[in-house]
């Protein structure tokens, strides 16, 4: 099975409080690190964005394509990705920008998991990971037509396509503390994982942040 890679960085941040892909992480920003991860998994990688987005300087072989609409969440990106990298690839494992410790190995194994099935994708009781999981490039057209009926979910596309769900007991294996399906989604998650892998932030930009923690 050939797999590429599909990174979704075009939500709003709005719980971050700043654009997650432009956060520090020791030497690079938050969306380098996944690419530079997801890059020894997979490959080729496409990187999907909002309209007008700043992102950091990302390899030259890492395509950038743009959400043709906003308010159409992780279904209208994983539509972009799909349709910019289906020419180059059958399956693609879709992440966010929002995984600095995302284990490559998992990464291999949901794609190793995917013959037979659309869809690879990680659950815990009955929550799906949408962006830890594997997509064949031949479930688009139905993507596409979720998008147009205004059926934005993903476990919509899982109840309509040949989809795997595989329990995250299982892939402790390979991730034993399922790092890859930890996203940051606050300030105080993102100054943990700073610590935890033992990096510094800059004081201007730790005190801004500890400020919204502190707010309602």
């Amino acid at each position: 099975m050939q797999a590429g890679g599909i990174v979704l960085c075009g939500g709003d941040s709005r719980r971050m409080r700043r654009p997650k892909p432009l956060l520090p992480f020791g030497p690079e920003c938050m969306l380098q690190r996944v690419v530079r991860l997801l890059r020894c998994a997979v490959r080729p990688l496409v990187v999907v964005a909002a309209d007008g987005q700043k992102l950091p300087n990302l390899p030259n072989v890492v395509r950038v394509v743009h959400d043709r609409r906003q308010g159409y969440g992780p279904l209208e990106g994983l539509a972009v990705g799909l349709a910019a990298i289906r020419e180059d690839v059958e399956a693609a494992f879709v992440t966010g920008c929002d995984v600095p410790f995302l284990v490559p190995d998992l990464v291999r194994e949901l794609v190793r998991r995917v013959e037979g099935y659309d869809v690879v994708v990680p659950v815990e009781g009955d929550r799906h990971h949408p962006l830890a999981a594997v997509y064949r490039t031949a479930v688009l057209p139905e993507v596409e037509k979720l998008l147009a009926a205004g059926r934005l979910r993903p476990v919509f596309l899982y109840d309509s396509v040949r989809t795997k769900r595989v329990p995250v007991a299982d892939l402790r294996t390979v991730d034993p503390d399922l790092r890859t399906l930890a996203n940051l989604n606050h300030p105080v998650d993102y100054l943990s994982a700073l610590a935890e892998a033992g990096f510094d932030l800059p004081e201007d930009l730790r005190i801004a942040l500890e400020e919204t923690t502190s707010r309602p």
